[in-house]
């Protein structure tokens, strides 16, 4: 009983493999999917032809903030090397 399973088991495997095999290589499948990528093209081209140009309006927004070292003239020691002392 045991080999007749496996026998159709590998039956029913080269089958699936044959019949898989056999779509993705046909002339219909691959012609679909050359269609297929020409129209993603297609529509892609489409919208970045349409994407609409914006205005710049970030002229002088940003400022740099230099109170950060007009407030750090206390400098403390630092002290990690006095923590190995001990």
């Amino acid at each position: 009983m045991h080999k007749i399973f496996n026998i159709l088991f590998l039956t029913f495997f080269i089958f699936f493999s044959f019949s898989t095999y056999k779509y993705y290589t046909s002339n219909a499948n691959l012609k679909s999917k050359k269609i297929t990528r020409n129209n993603i093209d297609d529509i892609i081209n489409n919208k970045i032809l349409n994407i609409p140009i914006i205005k710049n309006d970030t002229d002088n927004v940003i400022e740099f903030n230099n109170s950060l070292s007009k407030e750090n003239h206390n400098n403390k020691p630092r002290s990690f090397w006095s923590l190995f002392k001990n």
